[in-house]
């Protein structure tokens, strides 16, 4: 069985504590990893941070390291691909689709390697100042610490790893226990790509010991994390003044207005609210629909929902994998069955085999129902319908998240509103919460989180904004 081992100051690193990973579908273990305790954390920290002292890594060298890293995850496609899918459960042609996601992230991260830029600040136009120029330059803070979930593992990894290092910054990596195979992976491309050594560091092991230890040292200038509520606000209450980009969890809505192209939505809300298991933060979890066309998108949506092939995630034929483990669809389940008991109906799926959970779709929920209310993280959405516009954002807003929402309308007036009143991150017209660009800025508000995620966006907050002041 293969060992995956700390990577620290451009060295393999190995320990005597392990763990393994599980292949997903099977059950069956797939590798070794060995664990990180407080000495390895010390260690990556201590080079990360010597790194980025020792000498910077030119401009056009970050973009030229980057984009050849882009290169060689598309040219390792398919191992990259496979190692997803069994490691995460994802299926092989979503994992593909991942790879080449990430790709692109190192790529357009290499681009703004580039272009960090500053701005002129007109200092000469106050009174007595007429023989001073002053200007902006955006400077790298440090040491950035990236802690990445287990659902998109590469993109999300190339998502915080990327701008890091375009920015000039030493990155301390931990990714998810469930899927550390593809962080070490990453880690040899981008050191296949020239990466030297100390920029980038990876330690494996639980939140408890690893991420503790990472958010107590003081010499992390900022962390960029990606999980649950729960965590991030611990997290951030941790490192005191030090910037936190924090990108929590949702339960996102989606207005079908009865204007709305009908087809459309429902193929794009109900495929979409079964990616990945519905394992996605911005999966379609509420769906509100218009009255008069609420009964006809319920039944178009079952349809649809009884043609997707639930099974094997390497067989290209399969739509919907099994989850992150079968302790998450058993809870999955039971918040299905307690909506049941509180009077909402499974119009479509409901039953669990292992770690696999039918694709499902309720109706009859109401508000406080843990599958409206909480992140339900799985291959579940409910319908509800609605009367005005008024009540379907006043539906959309009754959460504590707010990352993306979708809209589906050929009105203008109703597409405005909607842009303006929804409290949300992002606000998709005609297509599904699910939708996001790698360029875009990415990110929510209320309990979703704080900062954005997307290169250009956050590379400013991986910088530091200096001011220039130059008497003449």
């Amino acid at each position: 069985m293969p060992v995956y081992r700390l990577f620290i100051n451009g060295e393999w690193v190995t320990t005597e504590q392990r763990d393994t990973v599980i292949n997903k579908a099977t059950g069956e273990p797939l590798a070794e990893y060995c664990l990180a305790g407080p000495a390895e954390v010390d260690a990556a920290v201590t080079a990360a941070r010597a790194a980025f002292q020792r000498g910077k890594i030119e401009p056009y060298r970050r973009y030229e390291i980057l984009k050849k890293a882009s290169e060689l995850l598309l040219e390792r496609q398919e191992d990259l691909a496979l190692t997803i899918s069994q490691e995460e459960g994802k299926t092989l042609k979503e994992a593909r689709g991942e790879v080449e996601r990430a790709s692109q992230t190192l790529l357009l991260s290499a681009e703004e390697a580039k272009r960090l830029q500053g701005e002129i600040v007109p200092v000469e136009g106050s009174p007595g100042n007429a023989n001073r120029r002053a200007w902006t330059i955006r400077v790298p803070r440090g040491v950035v610490c990236a802690i990445t979930p287990f659902n998109a593992p590469l993109n999300l990894s190339c998502h915080k790893i990327g701008p890091a290092l375009a920015a000039g910054n030493a990155v301390v990596y931990k990714p998810a226990s469930a899927t550390p195979i593809i962080g070490a992976k990453l880690c040899q491309a981008l050191v296949d790509a020239g990466l030297p050594a100390g920029y980038l560091n990876m330690v494996l092991g639980s939140g408890a010991v690893v991420g503790d230890a990472l958010a107590k040292d003081e010499r992390i200038a900022f962390y960029s994390f990606t999980g649950s509520p729960a965590v991030g606000l611990r997290l951030k209450n941790s490192v005191g003044f030090r910037p936190v980009a924090l990108e929590l969890g949702s339960n996102s809505p989606n207005i079908v207005h009865s204007d709305a192209d009908l087809d459309l939505a429902v193929e794009a809300c109900t495929r979409s609210a079964f990616a990945n298991a519905g394992q996605l933060c911005i999966s379609v979890q509420r769906v509100y629909v218009q009255q008069q066309v609420y009964e006809d998108f319920c039944r178009r949506a079952v349809d649809l929902t009884r043609t997707l092939k639930m099974g094997d995630p390497l067989d290209p034929a399969t739509d919907i994998g099994p989850m992150i483990s079968e302790a998450e669809a058993r809870r999955a389940e039971s918040w299905i069955a307690e909506a049941v008991a509180a009077g909402a109906r499974v119009l479509v799926g409901g039953r669990r085999r292992g770690a696999w959970l039918e694709p499902t779709i309720l109706a009859d929920v109401a508000p406080s129902m843990k599958v409206c209310r909480q992140e339900l993280f799985a291959p579940v959405f409910s319908i509800t319908p609605y009367d005005t516009i008024d009540a379907a954002i006043a539906l959309g807003n009754d959460s504590r998240y707010g990352l993306q929402a979708g809209v589906f309308t050929n009105s203008l007036d109703v597409a405005t509103r909607c842009a303006q009143e929804l409290e949300y991150g992002s606000v998709i017209i005609n297509d599904v919460s699910t939708f996001r660009a790698d360029l875009m800025p990415y990110g929510g508000v209320k309990e979703s989180g704080t900062g954005k995620e997307g290169p250009r966006y956050v590379i400013q907050e991986m910088t530091e904004e200096r001011l220039v002041v130059l008497r003449i």
